[in-house]
């Protein structure tokens, strides 16, 4: 265990370190390693993308989706944590991959990384409470037998608006009490979700009539009808397979949150990159290990995906006794809310820092911090209203993850492809956590892996989605260089090199 007069002295290096950057010690510095690395953990949410997207894997080549493709993801998230960490390190304020990109590579790119990342955020608050709806309106209509309007009509999209206020709602007052309450919400997450996945596996493993591990390796085309179209019907299986990448790559994304709280974490230079990579690697053992048993549970696999967006909903159903379904949907449905509530404290950090350097419009309303709790409460009540009104302008909720997918992945890698112009050469000053030579390594297979998503996010049947982030970069390329290049003033400058006495501390 830390002691106290060691914690007040690495949260005094803190402090320190951030004058350095030119910010005050506004919000409250209480995270310790596990709260920071909990809250990655807690948006990351194995139970939340991992189960109310598995339609889309499993319903595009079957089990390979997920015995071959989701540790093939898992391996390209853990190079973006990884070369994310090093930056981390070095930077350590909130708003994170907004400040990195425009120390390594100027204002320009730091205020589209920032708009990147927000909107990122807002779309994956917005996709997780939906998801949290859907998922649990499935599962009382699959295991209790409640009759609930269809999907694709206007009251059962009312429902869902309505819900997701709800849930939204308080998830953003919870998080205006303060970071303790919180913390201590999200800590509970970073346990609840690995027990609830241990448990969902052993069920599933108990339950399952024979263990045919060959079905994760078996390529099945659920293209089309057999699908329940989730994809569209194609003989391509590599492209299917392709596609099923985003259910891992939606699943694998908020770890950015670490970042986000650097500023409330102590010890933050070697807390804040650990929570990082910790999080994703967790995340992507125990999220594999849970899914593969589900699949080794399902009855009746051709069955099972002809249910599309039902389909786990479908293996609750008949692969484990009603009880132990409606306990474990319980179970899950309990991860769903804390994963939002989780992504409210990153997104609004996120907003915070942005609007603390003038990047938001009204920005000295955003950057408030509230006095009692200590915590940027306008900016949580703004990401919270831009999450809800994006679930009205898109109902779908494919198209909500495939667009956070995409603009989450673009603002991670924006500051690898900055730092590895940069590093060396205008940045020298590397944090305590440091990949070395690796650094360069790591960030190629980040960039690749990062165009391959982009590609298949913007490709057919995603014509909503790529609409949506094409439409996103000409705003944003129109508003710069009509407004915002003349008016954003961007972080404090400070010096990225090493200084004159050769040690590696910002300057």
């Amino acid at each position: 265990m830390q002691r106290h007069d060691d914690v007040n002295s690495s949260a005094a290096d803190d402090v320190k370190t951030l004058h350095h950057f030119g910010y005050a010690q506004e919000l409250a510095r209480r995270l310790g390693w596990f709260s920071n690395y909990a809250i990655s953990l807690s948006i990351i949410c194995i139970l939340a993308g991992g189960i109310t997207s598995f339609h889309v894997g499993f319903c595009s080549v079957g089990g390979a989706s997920i015995g071959i493709g989701w540790p093939l993801c898992c391996l390209f998230s853990l190079c973006v944590a990884a070369t994310m960490g090093q930056i981390a390190s070095a930077f350590p304020t909130a708003g994170g991959l907004y400040h990195w990109a425009s120390l390594l590579g100027g204002r320009g790119w730091g205020w589209a990384t920032a708009w990147f990342n927000l909107a990122g955020l807002v779309t994956v608050l917005a996709a997780i409470n939906v998801g949290t709806f859907q998922f649990a309106a499935g599962a009382l209509a699959a295991l209790g037998g409640v009759e609930l309007p269809e999907d694709k009509t206007w009251s059962y999209f009312c429902l869902q608006f309505a819900a997701v206020l709800g849930i939204t709602v308080s998830q953003a007052f919870v998080n205006h009490r303060g970071i303790r309450v919180t913390s201590r919400l999200t800590d509970f997450s970073g346990y609840w979700i690995l027990f609830v996945a241990v448990a969902l596996t052993v069920a599933a493993l108990a339950c399952a009539d024979t263990w045919d591990l060959s079905r994760l390796w078996t390529f099945t085309n659920y293209s089309g009808d057999n699908g329940g179209n989730v994809w569209e019907n194609t003989d391509n299986i590599a492209w299917l397979f392709a596609l099923g990448l985003l259910l891992p790559a939606y699943t694998l994304t908020g770890f950015d949150a670490s970042a986000h709280v650097s500023e409330e974490t102590v010890g933050a230079a070697h807390n804040v990159p650990r929570g990082i990579v910790r999080s994703v690697l967790v995340s992507g053992i125990f999220g594999w290990l849970m899914l593969a048993a589900v699949v080794l549970a399902i009855p009746n696999m051709d069955e099972a995906a002809k249910k599309g967006g039902g389909a786990f909903h479908h293996v609750l159903a008949t692969a484990f006794p009603t009880w132990l379904g409606m306990t474990l949907a319980a179970g899950i449905a309990i991860a769903h809310y804390l994963c939002g509530l989780a992504t409210v404290t990153s997104a609004s950090r996120m907003a915070f820092a942005f609007a603390r350097d003038g990047g938001l419009p009204g920005h000295n309303l955003w950057r408030q911090v509230s006095h009692r709790y200590r915590t940027p409460a306008a900016a949580i009540w703004l990401v919270a209203a831009a999450a809800v009104l994006f679930t009205a302008y898109s109902r779908v909720y494919e198209t909500i993850t495939v667009v956070c997918v995409i603009l989450l992945y673009i603002s991670y890698v924006l500051p690898t492809v900055l730092g590895l112009r940069a590093y060396g050469r205008t940045w020298t000053a590397l944090g305590p956590w440091n990949l070395g030579p690796w650094f360069r390594v790591l960030a190629v297979p980040s960039i690749l892996g990062c165009g391959l998503l982009i590609a298949l996010g913007m490709a057919p049947p995603n014509q909503l989605a790529a609409w949506t982030v094409g439409g996103l970069m000409l705003v944003l390329v129109a508003v710069w260089f009509a407004y915002a290049r003349r008016h954003f003033p961007g972080p404090p400058v400070v010096a990225i090199g090493t200084q004159d006495d050769g040690k590696s501390v910002p300057t």
